[in-house]
């Protein structure tokens, strides 16, 4: 199988490509920065990788990563992992600043869903969508409205490619994230005085039912779970992949 993963090259998505690459998958990945594509060339899986720089809401990069892709068979997958982590509050930015952040993260999912139901479709197989959200999607934080709002939109647009195109054999899901400890969140505890540091380490374990936040590995096995044949029948759906974070009702009493 030969499958796309946008924002592949670190964190979340380089999981997933991992999680791949194991199962004996072709992956290409689409990454903005050439630094995070660089460890693909020595990579024991090497020939089956392949990397296309550029920004994944870019229809032509994405035709671009779909046609690699299929030089080594059928496309059967299409993970849309690309995110930008920027926000800004209506109080205070002008609407389109506002308007124009909620592009960066719907826009990527939106031409990579349309790019494989196009590629879908006109070679006449089955293909599975993947696409990344949050559980922010459900219960947003304060001060992150245009992530918040993506996501939301995100989800509905799982809903809709499911319903429009599961009849021609092409499935749409996501999955909604709780915290995962990745790079980025490191980099973001690092910067912190130890102190808050480990106080913004226990609030995320308080909000996590299972003790803990999440590790990209378990993201990654449900991904490959919803783009499997095993998943067949499920179509749709938005999966909390999140230790039950969206599902936890905080007593008021507890403190």
């Amino acid at each position: 199988m030969s499958c796309v993963v946008t924002g592949g090259g670190r964190g979340v998505g380089r999981a997933i490509v991992e999680r791949l690459l194991a199962a004996g998958d072709t992956v290409v990945v689409i990454e903005r920065e050439p630094a995070a594509v660089a460890w693909l060339r020595p990579h024991p899986a090497a020939d089956r990788l392949a990397a296309i720089v550029g920004d994944a809401a870019d229809e032509q990069v994405a035709t671009e990563a779909a046609e690699l892709a299929e030089r080594s068979g059928s496309l059967t997958g299409w993970v849309n992992n690309a995110a930008v982590f920027r926000d800004a509050s209506v109080h205070s930015a002008p609407v389109g600043e506002v308007f124009d952040l909620i592009g960066l993260n719907l826009r990527p999912a939106v031409v990579g869903a349309a790019t494989a139901v196009r590629r879908f479709l006109a070679a006449g197989t089955a293909g599975a969508i993947v696409n990344v959200s949050s559980h922010q999607a459900r219960r947003p934080v304060p001060g992150c409205l245009p992530y918040a709002t993506a996501k939301a939109a995100v989800e509905g647009l799982t809903r809709a490619l499911a319903v429009e195109y599961g009849p021609r054999g092409v499935r749409t899901n996501a999955v909604a994230l709780g915290s995962v400890a990745t790079d980025r969140h490191a980099t973001f505890l690092a910067g912190r005085e130890p102190a808050e540091a480990e106080w913004i380490d226990a609030e995320l374990t308080r909000l996590h039912p299972v003790g803990r936040i999440g590790r990209v590995e378990e993201v990654a096995e449900a991904v490959a779970y919803l783009l499997s044949p095993a998943a067949g029948f499920v179509n749709g759906v938005t999966l909390p992949v999140d230790g039950g974070r969206s599902v936890l009702g905080l007593d008021p009493e507890a403190h």
